[in-house]
């Protein structure tokens, strides 16, 4: 098979086409061990610093409890209205609480915002416990669940972030998880923006958010802290912003952002270096949605199948993030084999998305799916297919 390059966009304003290709900003100055950007909606990374670096999660450990928790109440094992009991380990637990005991019967809902807003470790306890039965069983799914995401260099030994040997993750794993927590349980990440929470009959000393940026950014909705003098301060927070479209011309809607800072020195300095690094990347990139989701991106021409063409795209919007001020430079070709010969199933790999700015080496690439099947054309029309591509 032939591999062509289709031009298929273009530039999408032609009368700002430059010459100059536009150099990618240089990220801020961040006072932490680790950090990492990502422009959720267009998947991309805007700026990192030892991100495959193992380094202690401190109650960040509580974002993959509660992506169990989350996913037990999703198969029915779990309801948000069913009270669980007060173990005695769970009771005991040291470091941050939301201050429960054995005497009490807990609703699942309280308990999950005991461990969100308040970062409880007794309330993360009490929930390992009755998902798995056990810390043990808890920590165990929490391991192959880590593996089932990809997160390669993650190894939990509890689940709430206490320092315990061996007990590590990355930046980059990190947003594996971060990113998988809010596009898997969207009904549930709620949570995380609740700024203030305390179960009736506990004390209202721990019942702020320590999440800054949810009281100093109204596009910050969330997720969360971790702290331990070991790991240092740490935060991975999120933002959502509408940003203009340079595209399609349709509303592209809410621009999401993740930024993750490990090991700062102070609680303020983990808000303050997560803000800048969120506020850079709004700004110094703009982000351009090319194509709609199930859009076709092409429509190329098919032999011996029961369709003349099969539509190619994305079922998810292509969304890019250039420099700011270079969107309107961006030209796109598709890359694929020709001829097409039918039969495809959707979802099979049909080529890839190439953009670049003013055609000077690519800046992206997305690969390309079918969007729909195309059966086999029957025995007249495959032979008659046949002849036509021998003749070609």
């Amino acid at each position: 098979m032939l591999l062509r390059c289709f031009v298929i966009a273009g530039l999408l304003w032609a009368g700002l086409l430059s010459s100059v290709l536009a150099q990618a900003p240089q990220p801020p100055e961040v006072a932490a061990r680790a950090y990492l950007l990502i422009d959720v909606t267009a998947n991309q990374i805007l700026a990192s610093h030892e991100i495959d670096s193992p380094v202690e999660p401190a109650s960040l450990t509580k974002l993959m409890s509660a992506y169990l928790v989350f996913d037990a109440l999703r198969a029915n094992k779990l309801e948000l209205q069913k009270a669980l009991p007060v173990s005695e380990r769970a009771w005991k637990m040291p470091g941050s609480r939301m201050f429960i005991d054995p005497k009490m019967q807990v609703p699942v809902e309280d308990l999950i915002k005991g461990m969100v807003v308040q970062s409880g470790n007794d309330a993360t306890v009490a929930l390992a416990e009755g998902v798995a039965g056990s810390v043990e069983q808890f920590v165990q799914r929490m391991n192959e669940q880590a593996k089932a995401l990809g997160m390669k260099n993650t190894v939990y030994k509890n689940p709430e972030g206490l320092t315990e040997a061996g007990h590590l993750s990355t930046a980059r794993d990190l947003s594996i998880l971060a990113q998988r927590l809010m596009s898997d349980f969207p009904e549930f990440v709620g949570f995380y923006a609740i700024k203030k929470y305390r179960y009736p009959g506990t004390p209202a000393s721990n019942d702020t958010n320590r999440n800054l940026l949810l009281f100093r950014d109204p596009s910050v909705d969330g997720l969360k802290t971790g702290h331990t003098q070991a790991a240092g301060y740490c935060l991975v927070a999120t933002a959502r912003r509408d940003f203009p479209n340079l595209g399609s011309g349709t509303q592209a809607g809410p621009r999401r952002m993740l930024a993750i800072v490990l090991g700062a020195a102070s609680e303020n300095a983990r808000a303050g270096e997560a803000q800048k690094l969120l506020n850079w990347g709004y700004t110094a990139f703009e982000a351009v949605k090319l194509f709609d989701g199930n859009q076709a991106v092409v429509s190329p021409a098919v032999w011996k199948g029961r369709s003349s063409v099969v539509r190619i795209g994305r079922p998810q919007p292509i969304v890019i993030a250039v420099p700011s001020g270079s969107g309107a430079k961006l030209k796109t070709e598709v890359v694929r084999r020709d001829p097409l010969v039918a039969p495809f199933q959707r979802g099979q790999a049909m080529g890839t998305l190439r953009i670049s700015i003013d055609g000077q080496g690519p800046v992206g690439e997305v690969p390309l799916i079918a969007l729909e099947a195309v059966e086999e054309a029957g025995i007249l029309g495959r032979a008659w297919d046949a002849i036509r591509l021998w003749i070609k």
